[in-house]
């Protein structure tokens, strides 16, 4: 699954609008850390991709996601 390469190589304006759109962005969310996770298995992987799956309908999460994008090029806790 190398959907977080395809998302990391999209222009930073399309990374964050993708993220800030409320459903979309919780989908692009899972998606991404879902394959980062199978693609580098580590704890900070695993429990972010958990955390998103339970709790990414709040929204606020793919928020702080999208000022991550616009700040660092990667997402919260992303490894």
């Amino acid at each position: 699954m190398n959907f977080d390469t395809w998302f990391h190589s999209q222009n930073k304006l399309l990374q964050i609008i993708l993220l800030i759109i409320p459903l979309i962005g919780w989908i692009v969310d899972l998606l991404v850390r879902w394959s980062a996770f199978l693609k580098k298995q580590t704890l900070v992987n695993l429990v972010m991709a958990l955390v998103i799956t339970i709790l990414g309908g709040f929204w606020i999460l793919t928020i702080l996601d999208a000022i991550m994008i616009a700040l660092n090029n990667k997402l919260f806790l992303e490894e």
